[in-house]
């Protein structure tokens, strides 16, 4: 597992990739120490077996991630207690523990939205997550109250009577309940660490214009807020989450879905917090451009995404198609599309102001190779402490641009970068800034050298 999870790092850095979305926690599960939870049958085979010989996964990840300057973003399924395949549960697992906090459907077990219990255990978990790992993100997917299933009802009369706090239509009691989640888990995460982003992948279509005439888009499709009772639009706008990666799988030109009609929807919509596309890889290679039959979907997605003035960044899914290179998605990638390095974004709502400069920079020899160290800037808090540094290179005589993405030649969490060496003649300047936690930059300190 470490060798193949190495491997698709390595491609995905080279790819241009600057944050992994790693799941953790599929069905009350854990792919990582808990106390609280059993270890997961996707790492060992038999739920609640640790693995052997022990390691913890997610932990790993985040040393490997940090390492080639990438975040890691912990992703759980929030409300999944069970899949379909799942025959067997661990004795410490929640729904032997606590069976009414949960409720079956259509061979699934969820924990009960319903349920103000039901949403502490779930931000306890998080908590605990959060607490004990350098973790950059927490984030969730778009699996709310359970797709719904023709025929087939939710048991939850028992949790309405009981909780409804005077909301007559269980719809909308249904869209409170997570609505008060989404908020509860923001502040559970904020309240241990302001830093860790709260992300939320929620299904690409909000409502359709047959249910939503104002605002609905031009669809024909599942809707999060009508039959998974997600309101992501409030949570964006009353900025209970970070970010939001509307899941836009579809191909260009779906009879129900089309994406282009997506992301301008949710381009126009969907603004107050950051806007990255989830893109389906396989589909989008699996598809020719409509105005170009000799091409797959990449190019005119990409082109669309420059297009629309609030889309921050693409999410794909899911790794291995892009390590696999399927379509010469990767290979677009990192020849084109993802060239250069790329910060993560910032989010200013957090914190905007950016860590001092880098001190005491020195081009020292180190076993016979161009060293440059450097001393961390001085800063006490999360908010003024630096935790990555990036190192430009220019020509000497060349204009310094720290816009220009062209010009990085690595980001990284030492305070130290080896040069390479060149005939011994040529004079470079090179240029180190800090990164704090929220990418805020600071200014550079510069360093001319001859290599």
């Amino acid at each position: 597992m470490k060798e193949t999870l190495s491997y698709q790092l390595d491609e995905l850095w080279r790819d241009g990739v600057n944050a992994i979305i790693f799941q953790v926690r599929q069905e009350c599960d854990a792919l990582y120490k808990s106390d609280l939870e059993p270890w997961s049958r996707f790492l060992t085979g038999q739920q609640g077996t640790p693995p052997s010989p022990y390691w913890d996964p997610l932990q790993w990840m985040i040393d490997e991630c940090h390492k080639r300057g990438m975040e890691l973003h912990a992703w759980i399924n929030p409300y999944r207690a069970k899949t379909k395949t799942t025959t067997w549960l661990a004795p410490n697992h929640i729904y032997n523990r606590r069976p009414d906090l949960c409720f079956e459907y259509d061979g699934l077990y969820l924990l009960n939205p319903g349920n103000p219990a039901a949403k502490d255990y779930i931000c306890k978990v998080v908590d605990d997550i959060v607490k004990r790992y350098d973790i950059d993100g927490l984030h969730i997917d778009d699996y709310f109250y359970p797709y719904p299933v023709a025929g087939l009802g939710i048991d939850d009369d028992r949790e309405f009577a009981r909780y409804n706090n005077g909301i007559a239509n269980k719809n909308n009691w249904r869209r409170e309940n997570v609505n008060v989640f989404i908020k509860q888990l923001a502040k559970t995460i904020h309240d241990r660490k302001p830093w860790v982003k709260f992300g939320v992948s929620p299904f690409g279509i909000y409502r359709n214009k047959k249910s939503d005439p104002k605002v609905g888009s031009d669809t024909n499709g599942t809707q999060n807020y009508d039959d998974l009772y997600a309101d992501i639009l409030l949570w964006v706008n009353k900025g209970w989450i970070d970010y939001c990666v509307p899941q836009l799988y579809w191909e260009i030109g779906n009879k129900a879905a089309d994406y282009k009609t997506l992301i301008k929807w949710w381009n126009k919509y969907a603004a107050n917090r950051p806007l990255y596309i989830g893109e389906d890889v396989e589909r989008t290679v699996k598809y020719s451009d409509p105005d170009n039959p000799n091409s797959h979907q990449m190019g005119a997605k990409f082109r669309l995404h420059k297009q629309m003035n609030n889309v921050n960044g693409t999410v794909l899914w899911y790794a291995k198609a892009a390590v696999d290179n399927v379509g010469n998605y990767g290979t677009y990638l990192r020849q084109y599309y993802w060239k250069y390095r790329a910060l993560q974004p910032t989010m200013p709502f957090i914190d905007n102001k950016a860590p001092g400069k880098p001190r005491k920079l020195k081009d020292l020899m180190s076993d016979g190779d161009h060293v440059l160290f450097w001393t961390a800037p001085k800063g006490s808090g999360w908010k003024n402490k630096a935790v990555k540094y990036v190192i430009y290179r220019f020509l000497d005589g060349e204009k310094v641009n720290l816009s220009d993405p062209s010009k990085i030649v690595s980001i990284t969490s030492n305070t130290y970068y080896k040069m390479p060496y060149v005939n011994g003649d040529t004079k470079y300047v090179y240029v180190v800034t800090a990164l704090d936690r929220m990418s805020n930059e600071s200014s550079g300190v510069v360093k001319k050298v001859k290599l």
